[in-house]
């Protein structure tokens, strides 16, 4: 009888919901068993390095010695794209079951997931044609833009924030080099990248969530959001494309330079925190065969079922 095929998990669910702690009860059980089951990171934040309070990465000290990919592996004046990310979190997955083991890819940014568990392929990139679009977006703003793929592509336009500069750009980037769609969003009926593939959703109803997302914004400033956000302008954050945008971070920034109060850049996280809550959740609902579990349930009951 041959050997079973290592698995793929992957560990999602709106952001505050415990998908790091689960991921963690999941590894140590499946090493318990025999599996050297590994953990790779699909938060698109927790991809900079010293960006950790605001992002509540997983302390070195608190991996409980499993094994993390794909943590603090880019500059804060760097550029996290999914198209960049995809290749080297499926590389990550291979060199685990190479070695034998479950790899559970954990996280709530929901384009980077589907990135690596669906057939998923992105179009070419052209820098020349992006920072033309990137100037006329400076000069006329997101909704000039906003509305010109609205009249070229409106199923790729639905599916883009209008205040979402960087995407809209990236859409008219590609559209412009003469696909028909952009095409960058979870297709309808997406195929498994891995055939072992186990999707575990974190649920928590929205009544309990919204005031446990609450406290945990209170908390990164009770733990030194400022302190580090300090350090991230001294290494550059201003300067990025994409970390200085972050939740927490903009908000964190702004008080820093006088134009926010504390309790205003708290409530403004607060408020941007509970929004992209509600597009975790909307964007995790359509993928099919996904298990629905509550953040207290017991990693062997998972594995059992």
């Amino acid at each position: 009888m041959s050997e079973p095929q290592p698995r793929l998990w992957a560990v999602v669910g709106a952001t505050g919901t415990g998908k790091s702690d689960l991921a963690l009860d999941l590894a140590e059980e499946l090493r318990a068993r025999g599996n050297p089951a590994e953990i790779v990171n699909a938060d698109a934040m927790q991809l900079y390095r010293g960006m950790d309070i605001g992002t509540a990465k997983v302390p070195a000290g608190e991996r409980r010695g499993i094994p993390h990919h794909l943590l603090d592996v880019r500059d804060v004046t760097e550029e996290a794209a999914v198209a960049w990310y995809q290749p080297l979190a499926r590389a990550a997955i291979t060199g685990i079951h190479a070695r034998g083991g479950d790899a559970i890819l954990v996280g709530g940014s929901g384009l980077y997931v589907s990135s690596v568990i669906f057939d998923f392929r992105f179009p070419p990139r052209d820098q020349m044609l992006r920072d033309r679009l990137e100037r006329e977006r400076e000069e006329r703003g997101n909704a000039a833009l906003y509305a010109r793929l609205t009249e070229a592509d409106p199923l790729t336009a639905a599916k883009v924030d209008p205040k979402n500069g960087r995407r809209i750009v990236r859409a008219l980037e590609v559209l412009e080099q003469g696909a028909q769609t952009h095409g960058a969003a979870l297709p309808d009926a997406p195929r498994l990248w891995h055939p072992s593939t186990r999707i575990v959703g974190l649920h928590v109803d929205r009544a309990d969530l919204v005031p446990r997302l609450d406290r945990r914004v209170v908390r990164m400033w009770e733990r030194g959001m400022l302190a580090e956000t300090a350090e991230l302008r001294a290494a550059g954050i201003e300067r990025g494309t994409t970390a200085a945008r972050a939740i927490g971070y903009a908000q964190a920034l702004a008080q820093s330079a006088g134009e926010k109060t504390q309790a205003e850049a708290i409530a403004e996280t607060q408020a941007l925190t509970r929004r992209y809550a509600r597009r975790q959740v909307s964007w995790f609902k359509r993928y099919a065969g996904i298990e629905w579990v509550s953040p207290m349930s017991d990693a062997r009951d998972i594995l059992s079922e």
